[in-house]
């Protein structure tokens, strides 16, 4: 089983301060949440982990790395073995040309690494309004940036006529360096149950960031590939990104987790305006937003927190190792996403939690098969 990291280069403590354009300096200044999450991903690569992926996030202290592939481009010169990931691009926002250029230029420095897209429409209103992109055409966008995407990484000279893109006949220099591998391993995240067929529909694979529960997921990978099966096509493995806690002991693990993933759900609804039900009912292709929304006006962030927190990989090694098994097992998937660091944590904790893992949970993760089961084939069985 291939294992992975990410980390969220998050200001968790700066969040009153900015929604209320206070004048004064952030308590902990985004120029040390830096130092410390170059620090922690400078580890991955010696830690003995196979991939590092980033996040794609803008204008609020949410996730600061400012566009995925330009933080994957400064990690290429600073690494030598790991693949990389990107988790997502959410290409509504950006020139698909743009877009292009950008990944492959990233293919040649990483000289014959992989490197998975991981794509999205992203849901954010202020990253919308920041951009300049009506929130409400983003399902158009994507699917329109994608097939531009996918012309501008397989054919040299390319040229496109669309609803919001009219490209005359150009070329991305340098050329891609493995064009096929990166259209074949394109991802898709989602939440909605819409673009779940769209995506299958389009030959994308699957990319889960951890916004439902396995269960739910374990049902997305069956339906998804039985979609697929009705092209004709070969069932595909997901990529799952999971929150991590490895400590010693099974209480500190649990304290560390739920405290911090209460922290990260804050985080969250202030960056997405969960609470704006009535403006998500109202934005075509993000009505079913609007359940998250209803979910915080019964529940407190508190209670979603620590709800969200329960069926993460969190306790000593060998509760770790169980529970990452059994998220293998429930979704397919073919590499695991660890997610060290959320809400406030110390960059300390994380990378104490960190080096427990690659200790004593990654070389039994690696030595496991990443199986996917009959029934999430999409593939009819004689008992079925």
């Amino acid at each position: 089983m291939r294992i992975g990291v990410h980390f969220n280069f998050q200001n968790y403590t700066d969040w009153e301060r900015f929604e209320e354009h206070g004048p004064d300096p952030s308590a902990v200044s985004d120029q040390q949440i830096y130092e410390e999450e170059l620090h922690l991903a400078g580890l991955v690569e010696p830690l003995g982990f196979d991939s590092y992926w980033a996040i794609d996030h803008h204008f609020s202290p949410y996730i600061m790395t400012g566009g995925a592939i330009q933080h994957l481009t400064y990690l290429a010169g600073k690494t030598e073995r790991i693949d990389f990931g990107t988790m997502v691009i959410v290409l509504p926002w950006y020139d698909p040309v743009v877009v292009a250029e950008q990944v492959s230029v990233l293919d040649n420095l990483l000289q014959g690494r992989r490197l998975t897209l991981g794509l999205g429409r992203g849901a954010a209103k202020r990253e919308f309004d920041a951009y300049r992109v009506p929130m409400d055409e983003s399902r158009d966008r994507f699917a329109e940036s994608l097939t531009v995407l996918r012309k501008a990484l397989t054919q040299e000279w390319f040229s496109h006529e669309g609803d919001f893109y009219s490209i005359p006949e150009t070329t991305i220099r340098p050329r891609p360096r493995n064009p096929q591998q990166l259209v074949d391993r394109m991802r898709v995240a989602w939440t909605s149950p819409q673009t779940l067929p769209i995506a299958a529909d389009a030959g994308l694979g699957m990319l889960m960031t951890n916004q439902k529960s396995w269960e739910e997921y374990q049902d997305d990978v069956r339906t998804f590939n039985a979609r697929r099966a009705e092209h004709g096509w070969a069932p595909i493995q997901p990529t799952v990104v999971v929150n991590t806690s490895c400590f010693e002991t099974e209480a500190e693990a649990w304290d560390v987790i739920r405290r911090h993933s209460v922290e990260a759900q804050v985080s969250v609804t202030n960056h997405y305006g969960w609470k704006d039900v009535e403006r998500l009912k109202a934005t075509k292709g993000y009505e079913q937003y609007a359940q998250f929304g209803e979910l915080l006006q019964r529940k407190s962030s508190e209670e979603v927190g620590e709800h969200s927190a329960r069926p993460q990989a969190w306790g000593t090694p060998d509760q770790v190792v169980e529970k990452l098994l059994h998220v293998q097992h429930m979704t397919g998937a073919e590499e695991l996403i660890m997610n060290f660091q959320y809400g406030a944590m110390s960059a300390e904790t994380a990378e104490r939690s960190m080096r427990l893992f690659s200790a004593e949970v990654l070389p039994r993760l690696h030595a496991a098969d990443a199986l996917l089961a009959a029934d999430l084939t999409g593939v009819p069985t004689a008992t079925s």
